[in-house]
């Protein structure tokens, strides 16, 4: 049973009586059934079209927080063949907020690496929702290691609300685990594709997504705070989250004007939600054509040209000298 958001309840209504009919159609007349059925899904497109048209950046992050969006494991079994997972930090333990391995993205040999929130009420407790703590940093930073030692490329997609702030996360070095998550990012000599796919939260997000190439799905969003935990510190209250989200400049929209990213995935007619493997398919599409772009570039190249994409986000034209 799909699930609609708090702006979606006309469409709602209008594909629930889609479905009335299609289930009516087998037992009536299926040619009087078929006009109207015809009409109701014009209408319920043409409402979808300018409802996504004109989402405000709380509701892009309602969007990008869907249930059924796609995960990090959707992508990968779509996308990679001969998928090898890799767990454990070799230092405390293993993460499953963050996710990774070797396998073939689209053909290509690659380390891919994702935050996985999961889907169900008990994955979703297993993956801590997404969030990860020191040991899912580390984790990635030792699979970045073997990328560069083999000269693999590497692949990274992004949905966390942030990285868990528990008391335990802190002990065990939370800042520092992220820091060192970043930095490896940035001094690769092999090529980064990172796509923010539904929530980039802060820190957490960063620390895997500082790459050569950052890409985001039309409707997902990219912030240093996420809206709720930002209201509480400014105006101390999270119920002003809607006004935060706009103050922020979360969406992709925003941010490619600033340079933070360097392109927009689009997304099915009312999100990728809707169409899970065709959004998939575009982002193995935009993911591939970004590491043909990088390939013959030499290491010390590809650290020269992340380090000056960083250097030019949020650069005015004047500011160049």
């Amino acid at each position: 049973m799909r699930t609609y958001l708090d702006f979606e309840k006309s469409i709602a209504e209008i594909e629930a009586k889609i479905e009335e009919l299609q289930a009516l159609a087998e037992s009536s007349d299926a040619l009087e059934m078929g006009v109207e059925l015809s009409r109701l899904k014009t209408k319920s497109e043409r409402m979808l079209q300018d409802i996504y048209a004109k989402l405000d950046p709380w509701q892009k992050t309602a969007v990008a927080r869907h249930p059924e969006r796609p995960r990090f494991r959707d992508f990968v079994a779509s996308l990679v063949t001969d998928f090898v997972e890799l767990s454990g930090d070799r230092t405390y333990g293993e993460d499953p907020a963050v996710l990774g391995g070797l396998g073939k993205f689209l053909g290509r040999p690659s380390v891919l690496l994702g935050h996985e929130k999961g889907r169900t009420t008990a994955e979703r407790l297993k993956h801590n929702f997404g969030m990860a703590r020191p040991e899912g940093y580390r984790k990635a930073v030792r699979l970045m290691d073997m990328a560069d030692t083999f000269q693999l490329p590497v692949i990274s997609f992004v949905d966390t609300a942030g990285a868990y702030p528990g008391i335990g996360a802190e002990e065990r070095g939370q800042a520092e685990a992220i820091a060192r998550s970043t930095e490896r990012c940035l001094t690769l000599g092999v090529p980064m594709v990172s796509v923010i796919t539904g929530e980039g939260g802060s820190g957490g997000a960063l620390a895997i997504a500082a790459a050569n190439a950052v890409m985001m799905l039309e409707h997902a969003v990219y912030s240093v705070i996420s809206p709720e935990a930002g209201a509480s510190i400014l105006f101390k209250d999270s119920g002003r989250a809607k006004d935060m989200a706009h103050a922020m400049k979360i969406t992709a929209q925003d941010l490619i004007g600033l340079k933070v990213i360097d392109s927009i995935i689009k997304e099915p007619l009312g999100g990728a939600h809707r169409a899970p493997e065709r959004a998939i398919s575009t982002v193995g599409a935009a993911v591939a054509q970004a590491l043909d772009g990088l390939k013959d570039l030499s290491p010390d190249a590809l650290r020269a040209q992340r380090r000056e994409r960083f250097y030019a986000i949020g650069r005015l034209e004047n500011d160049a000298a």
